[in-house]
């Protein structure tokens, strides 16, 4: 017998630079094993199709989990092109803080494409965290800006703000967003990480390559994993992609997640509810 997770519900909590962010937590249907956050990728929101599509499968193995937009995306207040990723960041760090007073503390940061970078880069700021896992992460983030468009980001830079497209959507940049990128060395972060960690990328991985993976695995001391998503696309399009990412997640985390109780199964059954069935 396999439980649903439970339904979900709104979690609003005060962002790093005071602006009101918006959340979702996706709780399991029994007591949960543990607390993740999931960081969505660049300018994707909670609830694009690989944030729910995650939360959810982890919610079905045990594993409560919070997903928010970042500053100035979805349902959260805030400029996102001034926040930049140094806002991200913050922001993970008040969450966890938010869901520790909710008595959801986590132990357990999940994080896609920027939003695994950030994860990272916030992980060593959060002590109850014990693990980290990262879905298509890429390793040095001035990646993120060669996916602009060169005449853009030079105004950008020339006048301190300017329009850009990401994703097929226009967004107001600052400076600060662009000069933010230069202030994070994510190998050295991840180096001195001191959290068990989990690297997931698919080798075909065409917005960010495989070799960011490989470098990430390089700088991390152990515990240190990597699960190749083999076909899988950046955005883990797929459902059967996401719901594997998830799979693979769940299992790794149980080692670094708090003890199932006596007669407990990582997906939040117990061995006598088969024979409740029967």
């Amino acid at each position: 017998m396999t439980r649903e997770a439970g339904t979900s519900r709104p979690f609003a909590f005060e962002g790093a630079r005071g602006d009101r962010l918006a959340g979702r937590i996706e709780p399991p249907e029994g007591p949960p094993r543990g607390w993740a956050i999931l960081a969505h990728c660049f300018t994707c929101g909670k609830d694009g199709l690989a944030a729910v599509r995650v939360a959810r499968a982890l919610a079905r193995s045990g594993i409560g989990v919070l997903r928010f937009d970042f500053v100035g995306l979805g349902d959260s207040g805030g400029s996102f092109g001034a926040a930049g990723f140094a806002g991200d960041v913050g922001d993970l760090i008040a969450a966890g803080e938010a869901m520790a007073d909710a008595a959801m503390a986590p132990s357990l940061l999940v994080g896609h494409s920027l939003g695994g970078a950030a994860a990272l880069a916030a992980a060593g700021d959060m002590p109850g965290i014990t693990a980290v896992a990262t879905i298509a992460a890429p390793a040095d983030l001035r990646h993120v800006l060669h996916h602009l468009d060169p005449d853009e980001l030079r105004r950008v830079m020339e006048t301190g703000e300017g329009e850009v497209a990401i994703a097929r959507r226009r967004f107001v940049l600052h400076r600060a967003f662009v000069e933010c990128m230069d202030g994070y060395d994510i190998a050295a972060r991840v180096a001195s990480l001191r959290r068990a960690l989990l690297v997931l990328h698919a080798p075909r991985d065409e917005v960010v390559g495989i070799d960011h993976a490989a470098r990430l695995f390089a700088a991390a001391r152990h515990p240190k994993s990597f699960v190749s998503l083999d076909t899988a696309d950046h955005l883990l399009s797929r459902a059967e992609d996401a719901g594997y990412a998830a799979a693979m997640i769940a299992a790794w985390a149980s080692r670094y997640l708090p003890p199932l109780a006596p007669g407990d199964t990582l997906d939040g059954t117990t061995g006598r509810e088969g024979f409740a069935d029967a």
